[in-house]
Order: structure tokens, then C-alpha cells, then sequence
């Protein structure tokens, strides 16, 4: 899978943009994505994550990772018929820098698990995974953990 990285803070260490991209591959695998499948992960700041919520979510607060998906269908869309010419673009994703630290210091772990953690979140969005409900939550928390533990990042 090819993983476009971009680090709008000059502040991510490359270890953890390494792990990171080991972990997404991992998971592709798991899920069955194609190889040559693209995403793009973006490390901003609170107020560009702030910005992006309140336009795309309508809530004015920092959030720790949002997802953009390119594949889903949208309500009173037509779904694309035929093969899609590679590669096949599933979307982006956004994390706060400073909701992974704040975070990191909350749960008591590492920061390396924690960016580990909110990618892995936004890539499962990004197929199509979600937690609007009850059911959904624990199918797609479910899935985060077993991907994590598999990949030798199992809560610390």
C-alpha cells in the first residue's frame, strides 16, 4: 500500500511514521485491500484539526483523527460501475499531534501506540468501518485491538 505522509508540524519522530506505515500495510493485509491501494496521513496542529471538524462535522472542537473516505457512496449517489483503473485511492487522514501527547499521558501509553492507534482508527474508517451505534462501536473496537495485538502493539 502506498502511504503519502505529511507532517505539517515538523514534529513527528520518524520512528513512529515507520511504525505507523508498517502497522496500515499490516492491517490492509488483514482486510484484504489491494496492494497498490493509496491513503495520505496528515499530522497537523489543534487549530487546523479544530478547522477541519467544525467545517466537515459541524463541531467547533479539536478532535483527535478525522477520516476523509473517497470510496464511500454518499446518500442519493450512484455507485461507480465497472473496474476502477489502479490505484485505487481510499482516502485521508488527519491527526492532532497534540491529542496524540495529551492522549499518550491520559491512557498511560506510548506515543508511538497512541499514533499507532489513532491511524489504524482513521484507516478503518476509511473501509468503511464506523461507530454510530452500539453494534457498530464494538464491531469496529473489536477490530482495532485484534489488528493491534496481531501486530505486537497490544495496550501497554
Amino acid at each position: 500500500m502506498l502511504i503519502d505522509f505529511f507532517d505539517e508540524t515538523n514534529s513527528v519522530n520518524e520512528e513512529y511514521i515507520n511504525t505507523v506505515s508498517d502497522l496500515i500495510n499490516f492491517a490492509a493485509k488483514q482486510e484484504g485491500i489491494e496492494d497498490n491501494a493509496e491513503i495520505s496521513i496528515t499530522f497537523v496542529d489543534n487549530q487546523t484539526i479544530q478547522e477541519l471538524n467544525r467545517n466537515y462535522r459541524q463541531i467547533d472542537r479539536p478532535t483527535d483523527v478525522i477520516s476523509f473516505a473517497l470510496q464511500e457512496q454518499g446518500e442519493g449517489e450512484v455507485a461507480i460501475l465497472g473496474e476502477q483503473i489502479p490505484p485505487l485511492t481510499l482516502g485521508d487522514i488527519v491527526i492532532s499531534v497534540e491529542k496524540v501527547k495529551e492522549q499518550a499521558t491520559e491512557y498511560k501509553h506510548s506515543l508511538k501506540r497512541e499514533y499507532s492507534f489513532l491511524a489504524l482508527h482513521g484507516f478503518l474508517h476509511l473501509l468503511g468501518y464506523d461507530h454510530l451505534n452500539k453494534k457498530d462501536e464494538q464491531i469496529m473496537f473489536n477490530k482495532q485491538e485484534e489488528i493491534l495485538n496481531a501486530f505486537g502493539l497490544s495496550r501497554e
